[in-house]
């Protein structure tokens, strides 16, 4: 009962508040009806403008005002990548983040407004992600996931195969020439060349420091290329299974794509622990530029084969791997902003990647037949080997197996092309190393 009461209080309370407001309310009203009447149409009037003024602000700044064509090219594409990755299952912890990001990225929204919303706007959350691109940090943390899940016991077992992923860096060099021809800087041209090799973290890395739109060569400032030269080194390692074979039957006969190689020998666990470090120092003394991928791909190694870190090993083949994929697909894509990447450059970028790319798998399938020249009956090498000779670690050894068992089902050839798949990864960082200190 007692609640009750004191309920019935509060709303009566409550209701008197209410009575009394309204009633000194009524009075003022009508004490300002006179004075308010007169300024009744000129108030009228200003709200009117306000709110369209701030209609036309608010439309201003949204995706449809700000829209163009280019934004919908890009669009299109980000959404391409993203159907090629889950219709076809190319490369799509590559493609899935790359294209979303090219979607955040082509978001159309008012530019040099200080929103801090691109990733080309300074103090922007995606341009603070974007300098693990730039500053090429990135790059190394996947090398040392590479290192950390790849057994090269196929490379120390026959270390000639070496020879097919060096032949296969020929594409770098032609395209290097060829993006000279076309009217770019050296600098430029070197970065360009690298997508020969199909390794994307390479490429991002050697066009971070030699086409970043910061560095001067001969009076001219270089071309920031990071974005093209990557969406073009990712597109082509997901295309492997489309752009490889192909090639790989236009180069050889029947006769040669049914080679059978000697198995590989069993290596002890002694040697796999020595080749990290003999291979470290040796590659690095060749080319100490590449040391940021080539140390970090052979300290991973080393945490796999030395089975005493086995989980810094899990780590990073498996969580880091994992997360440092996910920001440089999103950055990478979100880098494809319209307003930046859509210019003849991108185009002939991509141009010229695809005949580095096919160079380069050419180059490998020419240089094992000419191997074979020199090898006897027995000891010869399945020319489709040499197509494994680009870096897009494992698919080229999967491509190789695929189309080996289409023409003799019982020859497996996927052990023997993770040897010079494994040495195009340090053949293309080496050559980038090479690129560097010329055209730096």
């Amino acid at each position: 009962m007692n609640n009750w009461k004191k309920l019935l209080t509060i709303f009566g309370a409550v209701a008197i508040i209410a009575i009394v407001s309204q009633s000194f309310g009524l009075a003022d009203l009508k004490s300002q009806s006179d004075n308010n009447s007169s300024k009744e149409v000129a108030s009228s009037q200003v709200q009117s403008e306000s709110n369209s003024d701030g209609i036309a602000k608010f439309f201003s700044y949204t995706g449809f005002k700000n829209m163009t064509s280019g934004h919908l090219v890009m669009i299109f594409v980000g959404l391409f990548f993203i159907f090629l990755a889950i219709k076809y299952d190319y490369e799509p912890l590559l493609l899935i983040p790359i294209g979303f990001g090219v979607l955040i990225g082509n978001i159309p929204f008012l530019e040099d407004a200080g929103l801090q919303l691109g990733i080309y706007e300074k103090g922007s959350v995606l341009n603070y992600l974007y300098k693990g691109v730039t500053l090429g940090i990135y790059p190394p943390l996947i090398f040392l996931g590479i290192g950390a899940m790849t057994d090269f016991s196929s490379l120390i077992s026959n270390p000639k195969l070496m020879l097919l992923g060096a032949a296969a860096q020929i594409g770098i060099f032609i395209t290097f020439l060829g993006s000279l021809l076309l009217g770019f800087l050296p600098p430029e041209a070197g970065a360009i060349g690298i997508i020969g090799g199909a390794d994307g973290p390479t490429a991002i890395f050697l066009s971070s420091k030699l086409a970043n739109g910061i560095n001067i060569y001969d009076g001219q400032v270089v071309k920031n290329l990071i974005g093209p030269i990557a969406i073009a080194a990712y597109s082509y390692m997901a295309l492997v299974p489309v752009i490889q074979p192909p090639i790989m039957r236009l180069l050889t006969n029947n006769k040669e794509r049914v080679i059978r190689m000697k198995p590989p020998r069993v290596v002890p666990r002694f040697e796999k622990i020595l080749f990290p470090i003999i291979g470290f120092l040796l590659t690095a003394f060749i080319s100490p530029s590449a040391i940021p991928l080539l140390g970090m791909l052979f300290f991973g190694n080393l945490l796999k084969e030395s089975g005493v870190t086995k989980r810094l090993a899990e780590t990073a083949r498996t969580s880091m791997i994992d997360i440092v994929t996910i920001l440089l697909g999103v950055t990478v894509g979100a880098s494809t902003q319209a307003t930046v990447f859509l210019n003849t450059s991108s185009l002939m970028i991509f141009g010229l990647g695809a005949g580095s790319f096919i160079v380069a798998t050419a180059g490998g399938v020419l240089f094992a037949k000419v191997m074979n020249l020199f090898l006897k009956e027995g000891n010869k090498i399945n020319p489709l080997v040499g197509a494994a000779g680009v870096s897009a670690v494992p698919d080229s050894a999967r491509v190789v197996q695929t189309e080996g068992l289409k023409y003799d089902p019982n020859n497996h050839l996927l052990m023997h092309a993770m040897a010079p798949n494994v040495s195009g990864v340090i053949g293309s960082a080496v050559a980038a190393g090479i690129l560097l200190s010329f055209l730096l």
